[in-house]
């Protein structure tokens, strides 16, 4: 197939729409439903970043994307039982397969932005992760192929709708893209970077030039998410997962803020005092992610307050205090953070360090790197100038 005719572009009013190759036959099949504009322009993108997420770790990749950037992106790295339980995932009957772990992971850490997206997974479906997506709101998935169960599943989602689509792993671009914008053709090399490998640590200006391989392994997930994210952007990753990205700012120090605060609201989501709420029988998983999300913001008082908190808890629970935030969030170590261009002041390092960052790569060359490095040193933080920028429009 050359061509797939879509309902509209971005927005209804947008017709005619579709994607087409100008040679050869489309890489994708649609297995089930109806992908429209944006479906594919996330299933494209975010099939590229599992794949070299693949291919740079070894391990079974997922990422939940939106609106054309990722709101998580994962390896299959075994989950804690912490974890299992904040992404809901602690009450499957079958085994967690590697790929099953990863999307648990890349669902799990962002679920708010999550909330109705398009997954895509490096390794076949199978039926566990089948059974995970289907209880997920969410518009459809991306794969090299699917078991018949795991179809099976997929196919009675929304009702018959949910989109499938299956994808030539072995599909390779031309090396020259192209788009349009207002009638005038854009033309450039595909980002074809190599993030896979460990020369991108070679330039270390910091005091601390130590990095153990998992901190490495969690740069490249960072790097390599941000390839795919719209800048500007960062990202935080810990333990062979993003949990805090922040995308699409003019400003990097918003960036780093809030990916930052999703960073910190991953790890508050495991305090016991916030895994201990005292949830009603039956809560949709909407609104218990909403609830939580609320509880552990600054307006929590919109779901304390007498009347509301009956209709989420059985018992109305203590407010996490600023003090048990602070502290909670001070015992998150370990953390790395990429950045899709170089940091251009030392504020950035400052908020990252409060979301316990000790590894950070970046792309180095601003007026006031002297400034970055200082303050990394000020907190024994190491850090690799890649020299590799990764914009993403």
């Amino acid at each position: 197939m050359k061509e797939l005719a879509l309902k509209y572009g971005c927005n209804p009013n947008q017709k005619p729409s579709r994607i087409y190759m100008e040679a050869g036959e489309l890489p994708i099949e649609v297995l089930n439903g109806r992908p429209g504009y944006i479906n594919l322009l996330d299933a494209l993108n975010s099939w590229q970043l599992v794949k070299e997420l693949k291919a740079a770790t070894g391990m079974p990749s997922a990422a939940s994307f939106k609106h054309v950037s990722p709101a998580g992106a994962a390896v299959g790295a075994p989950l804690s039982d912490t974890l299992k339980k904040i992404y809901f995932v602690d009450d499957v009957k079958l085994p967690l397969s590697p790929i099953a772990t990863a999307y648990a992971r890349a669902r799990g850490a962002d679920r708010m932005s999550s909330y109705g997206d398009f997954i895509a997974l490096s390794d076949t479906c199978d039926e566990v992760t089948a059974l995970l997506i289907k209880r997920e709101v969410s518009d459809g998935v991306i794969a090299p192929d699917y078991t018949p169960e795991a179809l099976k599943i997929l196919q009675e989602k929304r009702k018959g709708t949910y989109n499938v689509i299956k994808i030539d792993p072995e599909y390779k671009p031309e090396p020259i893209e192209r788009k349009q914008v207002f009638g005038i053709t854009f033309e450039q090399g595909r980002n074809e970077i190599d993030l896979t490998g460990d020369n991108i640590f070679e330039n270390i200006p910091t005091q601390n030039k130590n990095f153990p391989e998992n901190a490495k392994r969690d740069l490249k997930i960072a790097l390599i998410t941000l390839k795919y994210t719209q800048s500007n952007s960062v990202c935080y990753v810990k333990d062979g997962q993003a949990i805090g990205i922040g995308a699409g700012q003019q400003s990097r120090i918003h960036c780093t803020r809030l990916a930052g605060n999703k960073a910190d609201i991953w790890w508050l989501r495991q305090c016991p005092k916030v895994m201990s709420l005292p949830f009603k029988e039956g809560i949709r998983r909407a609104d218990r992610d909403n609830t939580i999300d609320v509880y552990i913001g600054d307006e929590w008082e919109d779901v304390l307050r007498e009347g509301t908190w009956q209709q989420f808890f059985t018992e109305k629970p203590e407010p996490l205090t600023m003090e048990e935030k602070k502290a909670w969030i001070a015992q998150n170590t370990g953390v790395c953070l990429g950045s899709d261009a170089f940091f251009p002041f030392g504020d950035n390092i400052e908020r990252a360090h409060k979301s316990g960052v000790e590894y950070i790569a970046q792309a180095g060359g601003s007026v006031r790197d002297d400034n970055v490095i200082e303050t990394c040193d000020k907190y024994n933080i190491a850090m690799a100038f890649t020299g590799i920028r990764l914009f993403h429009h």
